[in-house]
C-alpha cells in the first residue's frame, strides 16, 4: 500500500491542530483534513476560549493547570512566529459560586490544594465587598422562566464562592489555531481545507486512510478523529461505536452577547463567573460587553442534534432565559431588545469528559467529546494523543495498561486511561459544560 502520510488528523480545530503539531514535532508526516475553509473556523471559532483551572475531577484540574502554563508562554510553546501575530491570554481571575450541585466546591478546592494553585475561599459578605455590583442573594436551584419562582430569591445569600486569580481567556481562538497551524507546518505538517471525509479506508483489518467527497483517497496507517460535532458520524464510518462504553453527541448551544450594566467598566474589573446558582457562566469581552453561556442546569431541555450540517442556527427562547438568569446576579443588567451572540454545536461525551483514546479498529484514534471545556487543554491534549499513538503503534496494550504522560509544570503524571472510551460514566463529573 502506498502511504501518503504517517497520520491523517480529521479536523483542524484547536485540538486537531494541536494533535498534528505534536506528532509533526516527533517526525511524523501529518495531514490535517477539515471541511471548513481555514483552521479553527468550525466550532472552535465560536468558543468563549475560557482558561480556567476549576474542574469537578482532579485529573481535569491537573490537565488545565498544565495547559495554563503553555498559554501563558504561548510563543515558547509554538517555537515559531506567525505572520498574523500571536493570540493573547487575558487574565481576569475567576469567581466560582458555591452551590449544592457543585458540593460547595469541596472537590475543586482539594484538587487546587494538591496542585498548589492559589485561591481565596470567600464568604457571601466578602464576595459582596469585593464585587459590589454582584447581587449575592441565592436564586437556585435554577428554574425556567415559565416557573412562578423564577427571579425570586431562595435565600438571603449565596453559600460563598472561590476566587481563583490565575484564570482568564484567549482573545482570539481562531488566531490561536492559525498559530498552531504555522507551528505544525514548520515541522513538515500539511493541511487540506474544504475537504470532507466520507469514508474511513481499511486495509488488512486496520485503518488505512480516508476518502473525500470528491473521490480523492489519501492513505496513512493512522487516522485520528478530531471531528468535533461530527465525531460520532466519523466513528460510525470507522465502525467503532459498538466498542465504546462512552459515546458523543452534538448539542446546540447559544452564547449571549449583551452590553454591561450602565456605568460599569465591566471589561476592566470583572472576572470570569461560573455560577451554578443561576445556571450560567459569563466573561467580559471587548466593547464593554458580556458573553453569557449556559451551565446546562437540570431544568433546561437540551437540544441534541442528529445532523450537525442541518440544525436550527437561530436564537431561541434559551437566549432570553440565559440573559434573565444573569440579570439576577449582575445588578442593572438590561435585557436587550435584539438578540446577539453565537449559535453553534458542542461535541459532548455522555459524562461531559472527553475521550482521548484508541479504538477497536487498529490505527484509528479519537480525541472527541471535547467541546465546551477542552479549548484550554489543547496544548496538553495534543501531546497526550501523540504519546498514546506512538506507544500503541509500537505495540503497547493501552486498554490493559493505560499509557501515562509526565506533566512537568505540575510535577505529576496524567493517566490517559482516565479518558478511555471503555470507562464507566464518571460519578464525579458535573455532567455539564464545567466537565
Amino acid at each position: 500500500m502506498n502511504q501518503d502520510y504517517d497520520a491523517i488528523i480529521i479536523g483542524a480545530g484547536v485540538i486537531g491542530v494541536s494533535v498534528g503539531f505534536e506528532l509533526a514535532k516527533r517526525g511524523w508526516r501529518t495531514l490535517n483534513v477539515d471541511k471548513q475553509p481555514t483552521a479553527g473556523s468550525g466550532s472552535t471559532c465560536n468558543t468563549c476560549a475560557i482558561i480556567r483551572l476549576h474542574y469537578s475531577t482532579p485529573d481535569g484540574c491537573a490537565m488545565a493547570r498544565e495547559s495554563y502554563f503553555h498559554w501563558l508562554d504561548w510563543g515558547r510553546h509554538l517555537g515559531v512566529a506567525d505572520e498574523m501575530g500571536l493570540a493573547q491570554y487575558v487574565n481576569t481571575g475567576c469567581l466560582v459560586i458555591k452551590n449544592e450541585r457543585n458540593q460547595d466546591l469541596a472537590n475543586v478546592m482539594r484538587a487546587l490544594d494538591e496542585l498548589h494553585v492559589a485561591y481565596e475561599d470567600l464568604g457571601p459578605g466578602e464576595v459582596r465587598a469585593r464585587f459590589p455590583w454582584i447581587d449575592t442573594r441565592s436564586f437556585g436551584p435554577p428554574v425556567t422562566t415559565g416557573d412562578a419562582r423564577f427571579g425570586e430569591p431562595t435565600g438571603e445569600h449565596i453559600r460563598g464562592a472561590v476566587y481563583i486569580p490565575e484564570s482568564g481567556f484567549i482573545d482570539d481562538p481562531t488566531l490561536a489555531c492559525h498559530n498552531v497551524q504555522r507551528a505544525c507546518e514548520a515541522h513538515g505538517g500539511a493541511f487540506m481545507f474544504k475537504a470532507e471525509v466520507v469514508r474511513i479506508l481499511r486495509d488488512d483489518g486496520r485503518a488505512a486512510g480516508v476518502k473525500l467527497s470528491d473521490g480523492t483517497a489519501i492513505h496513512a496507517p493512522v487516522v485520528v478523529n478530531v471531528g468535533g460535532p461530527h465525531s460520532a458520524i466519523i466513528n460510525g464510518m470507522a465502525g467503532v461505536l459498538e466498542g465504546m462504553n462512552v459515546k458523543t453527541r452534538a448539542l446546540k448551544q447559544e452564547v449571549c452577547y449583551v452590553p454591561a450594566p450602565a456605568g460599569l467598566e465591566y471589561n476592566q474589573i470583572a472576572p470570569l463567573i461560573s455560577d451554578g446558582d443561576i445556571g450560567c457562566y459569563s466573561r467580559p469581552t471587548t466593547g464593554n460587553h458580556i458573553l453569557i453561556g449556559s451551565e446546562d442546569p437540570p431544568c433546561d431541555v437540551l437540544e441534541w442534534v442528529d445532523d450537525p450540517d442541518d440544525y436550527n442556527t437561530n436564537f431561541t427562547h434559551q437566549w432570553e432565559t440565559q440573559v434573565m438568569r444573569e440579570a439576577q446576579r449582575l445588578k442593572g443588567l438590561g435585557i436587550p431588545g435584539q438578540t446577539g451572540g453565537l449559535v453553534d454545536l458542542y461535541d459532548v461525551a455522555d459524562d461531559w469528559i472527553p475521550i482521548y483514546d484508541k479504538s477497536d479498529l487498529p490505527g484509528f484514534y479519537m480525541a472527541v467529546g471535547t467541546s465546551g471545556n477542552q479549548f484550554k487543554n489543547a496544548p496538553v491534549a495534543g501531546r497526550l494523543m501523540a504519546e498514546l499513538i506512538e506507544k500503541v503503534e509500537g505495540g503497547h496494550d493501552h486498554d490493559r495498561d493505560p499509557v501515562t504522560i509526565p506533566l512537568p509544570y505540575t510535577r505529576r503524571s496524567c493517566d490517559i486511561g482516565f479518558f478511555s472510551r471503555l470507562r464507566t460514566l464518571n460519578p464525579d463529573s458535573s455532567y455539564s459544560v464545567i466537565g
